[in-house]
Formats: structure tokens, C-alpha cells, sequence
């Protein structure tokens, strides 16, 4: 099926979205429409343009490509499937994620992966191939967030206050300075090891053309929560 999207209000748009059995949907000329996708199951969306706030939200086992920006809340609370966007993507992404991965060619806003979470094998990924602003992996309970940093090599990569509230999961940022007004409850590790990250840098150059040779093997920074921090003994198991 394919939408034209040029003047459509968003709440047309999505109906027409839902109500389609077809399991490829092309929609071209999006304008900052909004909740394009949200609650969306077994589908493949393919958008041409500006994608509008809470893209994706809910989403479940559907693959979704931006040919363009994406604005704030892209994969609120989803469960599961993909979110790819060839451009910048706004604030707030991933925000409550439970699952599936957000990547993002350019740049992201501020707290990109508040409250993200984790349960079992169901691992949520952010992975950001330029800057993001502050509050990065604000409250974040679980799943890794993956900042490549590039065009981005002279400076922290990441703004200020990154990881506070952080409890669970990993920040992964390529840099080796350190990013600015961390909080006390975390931990740093430079030079950290890149096993984990690998197939998600090969994912990012294999979707984007970027150079993973060049990526693998540059350092990255890894934020985790401290063990003794008082937001874990807060949300977890005293015995953790």
C-alpha cells in the first residue's frame, strides 16, 4: 500500500495505516504528522519526509525506515521489531522502551533513552551515530545505548548530565573525553572492552555506509550504574 501524505491530517494518516491488511506500507510526503505507526504489529512502514512526535510508540514486531528527520518520543514505549532514521531524530527517544532497537544516523536530542528498561532476553538498543544532547540515559533501568560520535572526534560527544538517575543498563559513548556534570552514582571505565557493541557498530556502518573498520577500533567510554549507587538499592534487590 502506498499513502500520500501531502495535507493529510495525522489522525487520517493513521487510520488509513491501521485499516490497511497489507504488510508493506510506503508513505511519501509526511510533514511532521504524529503517532505514525504507534501500536503497530507485524507491519513494514517505509516514510519519506519529517516524521512527527511518538513515532512508532508501542510498536511490536514492525520495521520502520525514516528517509528524513524524525521528531521527539520516536519508539516510546515499544516492545519490540525496529526503528531506522536516515537523518537527526528529536528528544526523548526511546523513551520507556522495552525492546526492539531505535538507530539514528545523525544527531539526537536531550534524554534520549529516559527510563529505558529490560526483562530477560528482551534487551532494548539505542544507537546514535552523532551527537545527543543532556540527560542521556536519564533514569535508565536497562538495555545499551550506543553514541558513535562521529564528525564529533574533538569533543564529548554527549551533553551534561548523562546517566543521572541511571540504575541499570550501558551507555556506550566513542570519545575519549569524558562527558561533562556526571553524576556521583556512576561508574566509568575508558578503553572499555567492545565485544558487546560490535555487531551493533556493524549493524549501524552496514545500514548507513559508514566505516566499521575505523569504528572497532577506536576506544569507547562505558557508563554503568555503581553497585553502591542509591538509585539501584532504591529500584532493586538489596542482595544486587
Amino acid at each position: 500500500m502506498e499513502i500520500n501524505a501531502e495535507n493529510m491530517l495525522f489522525d487520517q494518516l493513521n487510520a488509513a495505516v491501521k485499516a490497511s491488511n497489507d504488510k508493506k506500507i510506503i508513505i511519501k510526503n509526511v510533514l511532521g504528522q504524529r503517532y505514525i505507526g504507534s501500536g503497530a504489529e507485524n507491519k513494514e512502514i517505509v516514510i519519506y519526509g519529517v516524521a512527527g512526535n511518538a513515532l512508532g510508540a508501542y510498536l511490536s514486531n514492525t520495521d520502520i525506515k525514516v528517509y528524513g528527520n524524525a521528531q521527539d518520543a520516536t519508539g516510546d514505549t515499544m516492545n519490540s521489531g525496529s526503528i531506522t532514521v536516515y537523518g537527526h531524530a528529536g528528544d526523548t527517544i526511546g523513551y520507556a522502551m522495552r525492546g526492539g532497537t531505535v538507530m539514528v544516523e545523525g544527531d539526537a536530542g536531550f534524554r534520549v533513552g529516559i527510563h529505558m528498561k529490560e526483562y530477560g532476553k528482551h534487551i532494548p538498543k539505542i544507537i546514535v551515530g552523532g551527537k545527543t544532547g543532556d540527560f542521556l540515559g536519564e533514569y535508565q533501568a536497562g538495555g545499551i545505548i550506543l553514541v558513535l560520535g562521529i564528525g564529533y572526534e574533538n569533543e564529548c560527544p554527549v551533553g551534561a548530565f548523562c546517566a543521572t538517575g541511571q540504575y541499570g543498563g550501558k551507555i556506550y559513548i566513542r570519545t575519549r573525553h569524558m562527558p561533562r556534570d556526571l553524576p556521583p552514582q556512576v561508574d566509568v571505565k575508558t578503553n572499555a572492552d567492545k565485544s558487546e557493541i560490535l555487531p551493533l557498530i556493524k549493524e549501524y556502518c552496514s545500514c548507513f555506509g559508514a566505516d566499521f573498520n575505523s569504528l572497532s577500533k577506536d576506544e569507547y567510554m562505558l557508563l554503568t550504574p555503581s553497585t553502591s549507587n542509591i538509585y539501584k538499592r532504591l529500584y532493586c534487590n538489596r542482595s544486587m
